[in-house]
């Protein structure tokens, strides 16, 4: 009994000093490349992408005369990372008689997933996106905030991405995806992150929030809308921060920009950054974007994302506003 307790007494010690040594290991929403690959055997990459099979393909990578490479296909992976395959992290939901896609899962869903993806828990998380378009950066920023409404905090973003990670000539696998974690659901903060259309409604009618529309300018003025969505325009009193002010282009491979030039361009936008805001696009894709922007790298913890969006809104028939004439 005596040896069996004091077995017992060593493990927990190991994992209280394994947990402690991890404790503030990320130094902030986001990671670039250096620090990950000094950093990677203290926390888990999980990539996210939308094209699974190209996890185990070959790369394909271009030099040219002057050096400057480019990336032909993506194609690999971080060492050591497991995948997530950004088509499956989204589900249909039901609110009342309507049917709602691209949805976040309900809670014990999303831990089954991220747990078939082989995450594990207790170890930071940091998400890489393939980093080569604003779409797959959103996969990732997308996922975070899924994992944000379901308790975890302890993760960040690589900065550019894998596609930054190969131009910089590092490391990369071939190796099939692990499967099979223990990572948990630790809290359901839906009230917290989440925006319903009555939230966005009530925004909408009092100016209680800021209505941030992360789309592109001629979709936000009606000039063209996704088949998803039933109506053209916006939602009456959203501004516009348009998918082109998320990114910087650096060497092929897209990244964040500095918080004050964010906070500028809100402002330019006429988006207030510290008050309350609600983003949306079309589906609560492209809205990841402005979301992570405010909430994480500007320390607003008063945004919301309306998971819905434009296609719930318009299933839900709710007014829409400034829609351009074509003729």
């Amino acid at each position: 009994m005596h040896t069996s307790f004091k077995r017992w007494a060593t493990g927990l010690a190991v994992t209280v000093a394994t947990c402690l040594s991890q404790a503030g290991v990320l130094p902030g929403p986001l990671v670039d490349t250096q620090w990950l690959a000094a950093n990677a055997d203290k926390v888990q990459i999980v990539e996210v992408r939308g094209n699974a099979k190209s996890f185990t393909a070959q790369p394909e990578i271009v030099t040219d005369a002057k050096g400057k490479k480019t990336i032909e296909e993506v194609g690999g992976h971080i060492p050591g990372s497991v995948l997530v395959d950004a088509k499956k992290m989204r589900t249909d939901r039901k609110y009342g008689d309507l049917t709602v896609k691209y949805m976040i899962p309900e809670a014990a869903d999303f831990e089954k997933y991220v747990r078939s993806s082989g995450v594990v828990a207790g170890k930071p998380l940091v998400l890489v996106p393939v980093g080569a378009e604003v779409a797959d950066i959103n996969d990732a920023l997308r996922m975070y905030w899924q994992f944000k409404v379901y308790g975890e905090d302890d993760m960040a973003v690589l900065d550019g991405g894998y596609t930054a990670w190969l131009l910089e000539g590092r490391a990369f696998s071939k190796e099939a995806p692990a499967i099979g974690g223990n990572w948990r659901v630790k809290a359901d903060r839906t009230a917290q992150y989440f925006a319903s259309s009555d939230d966005v409604a009530k925004a909408s009618q009092s100016r209680a929030a800021s209505l941030v529309d992360s789309r592109d300018a001629p979709l936000f003025y009606g000039l063209v809308k996704r088949d998803y969505v039933f109506g053209s325009g916006h939602i009456p009193g959203a501004k516009l921060y348009p998918t082109e002010l998320m990114f910087k282009n650096s060497g092929g491979a897209l990244k964040f920009m500095a918080p004050a030039t964010y906070r500028g361009l809100l402002a330019a936008q006429g988006i207030d950054d510290k008050a309350a805001a609600i983003t949306y696009c079309n589906s609560g894709h492209l809205s990841s974007g402005p979301w992570f922007m405010m909430s994480e790298i500007l320390g607003n913890p008063q945004v919301k994302l309306y998971d819905g969006s434009l296609h719930q809104w318009t299933l839900e028939k709710r007014p829409m506003a400034g829609a351009v004439p074509l003729q």
